[in-house]
């Protein structure tokens, strides 16, 4: 049976690791979604390109190797639970030549990378899509008044796909305080790191989980209010 006394004993006694843990996991999440976003930007321009008849030959290749390679970094990783990538990448870099240090920093930092690389794959679909809800029409009009297509993306198109991506960036940064939970496997002092080091260092096996629990919520309900008020302000603006 759950005991609230041991609940408030296990929060007495080990709260500063629970506090820590919490530091990680949004510093964590954060870093990741802005990791994501650059990502998802690189690989969306390059399912985007367009291979035009006119081209010569080594161009048309050189896209067509770009989107088959950003096509199926997509896909892979959409299709792969975060897990088995957060092993692959943290335990298989070894395996090329890539020595890891026991250091908190270098776990922090694999864990980053595993995370962030599948934000990207996720964002690089709602960017696609953000950018693909702007109306062809934009484009055409930027072009008519003397931009190249760089200019016109940067200056016209992207400002206006922002406003339909920023939800659902919101969104991914919620996803993802409880996503990092699975990097407690690979040794990173995330919150389900300190609540799996507090049950065995204090011989108490659920009350430890449900503090874990509790913050998460704390942190995760809120914010996901917070994103929900946000998209429905961003539609009545858009209606208007």
């Amino acid at each position: 049976m759950i005991s609230f006394e041991k609940i408030a004993k296990v929060w007495n006694v080990y709260g500063d690791f629970y506090w820590e843990g919490l530091g990680n996991t949004l510093w964590v999440a954060a870093l990741a979604v802005v990791l994501g976003s650059v990502l998802g930007l690189l690989v969306a321009s390059g399912r985007m390109l367009t291979i035009k008849p006119h081209e010569n030959v080594v161009s048309k290749v050189i896209k067509s190797v770009l989107k088959f390679i950003c096509t199926a970094y997509v896909e892979v990783l959409r299709a792969t639970p975060l897990l088995v990538q957060v092993m692959v990448i943290y335990f298989g870099c070894t395996s090329i030549g890539l020595k890891l240090s026991d250091g908190t920093a270098t776990r922090m930092l694999w864990g980053l990378v595993a995370v962030g690389l599948n934000s990207g794959a996720y964002l690089s679909e709602v960017i696609r899509s953000g950018i693909g809800a702007v109306p062809g029409g934009q484009m055409e009009a930027a072009r008519c008044v003397g931009m190249n297509y760089r200019q016109a993306m940067v200056n016209v198109i992207l400002p206006q796909a922002i406003r339909n991506i920023l939800p659902a960036l919101c969104n991914e940064f919620v996803t993802i305080i409880k996503e990092t939970s699975v990097l407690s496997m690979v040794g990173i002092a995330e919150i389900m790191f300190q609540a799996n080091a507090v049950s065995a260092a204090s011989y108490i096996f659920v009350e430890p989980y449900i503090i874990a629990a509790l913050m998460y919520f704390t942190v995760v309900f809120p914010l996901s209010k917070l994103v929900a008020a946000f998209e429905r302000r961003m539609s009545r603006s858009v209606t208007r």
